[in-house]
């Protein structure tokens, strides 16, 4: 039995061309929107938005903004500490090296101590000699001074025998008058008192001369006294010269650029390194002169570290410099001439850090600084 095909299926198998081609559906007309519409909604929303950042900017510029001073010419400081050699010599010991963290005083470098301990040893033994020969001298002051009492006794005998001598004199000139003693006798009373007399001069030139030994012997020993205190001082001297040779840290830091090496030669003033108190850091800030209107101490700085921007760091204004950065350059700028440009200058700011943050050792000296100073707080 044939199976029976349907009329259009049959009329589709007669014609290829028309089974392959499906019926078009009907084509619908839709109406483009208009573009303006969408671009007045974003021209509205992007008006919108910046006229409320406006706002708000300018709320926070009258607010606050305008009593903010900013500057971002600003560094990490310390007072950093050149350490040099206050002696020569050379260098048997450099026990520290870079950015290594010391205490006061630790031993930085050693300078070898040879000379200078033969140095004082001299000098000690000067003393001795000296202290001897003062010892010497006061022998002899003690001598003299016995010298001197011997000399005076010897006048005061001489004198007594002169005034017995006179005395004699006067009696026998009288018994002479009254005839009752010969002119000899005169004569030896004469001569008797003659002889007094000059022993008493003796005496008395000898009591000078005793007196003028003592008094030279008193100046030698004065001036022994001096010497051997001369000979104390450079004694001290060698002994600080001694402990000069061994170089310790002034104050707690760590050490950097050290040029000091093992077994160099040094001479005094050479710079062996440098000793940076991390603790006591501090920022400087250089503000243009026309910002200083309404800086003071006391006043909140905000500093942001660029080596810790997401950190802020809450600090004091500290002091402000008596003069401009340019004044103490080595060339400060000389304006009295007939070329001048105005330029804005820049006076530094100190400012002061916290001390925990200080002593936390993050701050290194150099480090950028952006500092934004609110003129309207002030801390007493």
């Amino acid at each position: 039995m044939t199976e029976q095909i349907p009329k259009e299926r049959f009329e589709r198998l007669a014609d290829p061309v028309a089974a392959t081609v499906a019926p078009a559906e009907p084509v619908r007309e839709t109406t483009p929107a208009a573009p303006g519409g969408a671009r007045r909604k974003v021209v509205a929303i992007l008006a919108s938005a910046a006229l409320l950042a406006g706002l708000w900017y300018g709320y926070r510029y009258v607010t606050e903004g305008r009593f903010i001073v900013a500057t971002d010419d600003a560094y990490v400081k310390a007072d950093v500490a050149t350490i040099s050699a206050k002696v020569g010599g050379n260098l048997v010991g450099v026990p520290v090296v870079d950015n290594q963290k010391v205490k006061a005083g630790d031993i930085l470098v050693q300078i070898d101590p040879g000379d200078y301990k033969l140095a004082m040893a001299a000098a000690a033994r000067r003393i001795d000699t000296q202290t001897a020969t003062i010892a010497r001298i006061d022998a002899q002051r003690v001598g003299q001074e016995a010298a001197v009492g011997q000399a005076r006794a010897q006048l005061t005998a001489a004198q007594a025998d002169q005034a017995r001598a006179a005395s004699e004199f006067e009696r026998v000139v009288q018994l002479v008058e009254k005839k009752f003693a010969t002119p000899q006798r005169l004569d030896l009373a004469r001569a008797d008192r003659d002889r007094t007399t000059a022993a008493v001069a003796g005496a008395t030139a000898a009591v000078a001369a005793a007196e003028a030994a003592l008094a030279v012997i008193a100046a030698q020993e004065t001036e022994a006294d001096r010497m051997r205190d001369e000979l104390r001082v450079a004694h001290d001297k060698t002994k600080r010269d001694l402990d000069f040779t061994t170089v310790r840290a002034p104050f707690d830091g760590v050490v950097g650029n050290r040029a000091a090496q093992l077994g160099a030669l040094v001479a005094p003033g050479t710079r062996l390194m440098s000793l940076i108190p991390l603790d006591t850091v501090y920022v400087e800030a250089n503000f243009k002169e026309t910002q200083l209107g309404g800086l003071k101490p006391g006043q909140k700085a905000l500093l942001v570290v660029d080596a810790y921007a997401k950190h802020n760091i809450e600090g004091v204004v500290e002091s402000v410099a008596p003069a401009s950065g340019a004044q103490y350059s080595m060339l400060p700028p000389e304006n009295a001439t007939g070329n001048f440009t105005k330029i804005v200058q820049r006076v530094p700011v100190r400012i002061r850090v916290p001390a925990e943050v200080a002593k936390s050792g993050r701050l290194r000296p150099g480090m950028s600084v952006v500092v934004d100073v609110d003129t309207r707080t002030s801390q007493h």
